[in-house]
């Protein structure tokens, strides 16, 4: 199957040289790209000077992770797209099982790999590590990873299943689905666009898998510390849009209730960290999502599948009961 790798950039000289290395020297059956969002150092001229068999897409003006995407794939020709964060480091082997699982499961859309820490790699990363779930609020977490702990990686996840959202640090997706679906939100920006992305392919009866076989470690937090109040913002603010776009019918409004409810003591437990620009950010998340819920309301499907919705709370779980490590 023809693969292309595709990494976003944007200013990240020093990314590029610390992990392009490993994609060609691990990546023979794919052609490398990348889509550069109108960067302002000297990131293009590195990769022409010193990778020249890797392709550039260049975008005119900085599009964020999902508008820089849509923009940059129409540009590319491949069966798969394979969109890998600048700050990962692949291993050997890890596109064969990838490839393997696609042609021999067509309804397989989207595929995650095993994502470890690149700064502790026995321990699982953050922004997927075994492949990601949401609860009945719209809070995702992954086997792996609760909020904000990590599990060390035990062997616990080898195995190859079902999972709601991969995570967009390292993410396979057939290109005819990733069309069908018209690509990322980029209302989104940046931030939980895979989730709603995944969300909306099993609303359309394809099947998001996680493989243990293709392991790479991902730094994280590399293009936007995980402390900074922009990250904040769109977290909050995107996913009450993903709820609005893909939560059945009957439960949005509830949920939604409870999810202001919810992000309101957030908001108090910032202020109560002394975290003041926290506590603005998820105003301004709200803000931004009451001017922008009459146009994602039309965005819903006809559609709404429950049968991967997890009615649990996470909170719940997390900060009542204790529950720091994935349970089904």
């Amino acid at each position: 199957m023809k693969i292309a790798v595709v990494i976003l950039n944007w200013n990240g000289v020093q990314l590029l040289e610390q992990f392009l290395p490993s994609v060609l020297q691990y990546s023979p059956e794919a052609t490398i790209y990348i889509a550069d969002n109108a960067s302002t150092d000297d990131s293009i001229s590195f990769v022409l000077a010193n990778f020249p068999s890797i392709k550039i897409v260049k975008n005119n003006t900085n599009l964020g992770f999902a508008g820089g995407y849509n923009e940059a794939l129409k540009h590319i020709d491949a069966e798969i797209y394979a969109l890998v964060n600048s700050d990962v480091e692949v291993t050997k082997n890890w596109l064969q099982p990838i490839l393997k699982t696609f042609e021999n499961e067509p309804e397989t859309a989207i595929i995650q790999p095993k994502l470890l820490d690149f700064k502790r790699k026995e321990y699982f990363e953050y922004a997927g590590a075994a492949g990601g779930f949401i609860d009945q609020y719209g809070y995702p977490y992954c086997r792996g990873r609760i909020f904000d702990t990590l599990e060390k990686d035990n062997g616990q996840y080898n195995d190859n299943c079902e999972i709601f959202w991969a995570s967009g640090a390292c993410f396979f997706i057939r290109s005819s689905v990733y069309k069908r679906l018209k690509g990322f939100d980029a209302d989104f920006f940046a931030h939980q666009e895979e989730i709603d992305l995944c969300w909306r392919a099993t609303n359309k009866g394809f099947k998001i898998k996680y493989n243990s076989e293709s392991v790479v470690y991902h730094v994280g937090g590399a293009t936007l510390e995980q402390g900074n109040p922009k990250k904040t913002y769109l977290n909050f603010r995107n996913s009450l849009l993903m709820l609005t776009k893909n939560l059945p019918k009957d439960k949005l409004y509830w949920i939604l209730f409870c999810r202001m409810i919810l992000d309101g003591v957030a908001g108090f437990h910032f202020l109560s960290k002394g975290k003041f620009n926290h506590f603005l950010a998820i105003l301004k998340a709200h803000s931004s999502f009451y001017q922008l819920f009459s146009s994602n309301l039309k965005k819903r499907n006809k559609f709404q599948i429950e049968k991967h919705y997890n009615t649990k709370s996470i909170v719940y779980s997390y900060y009542i009961n204790n529950g720091k490590v994935f349970v089904k």
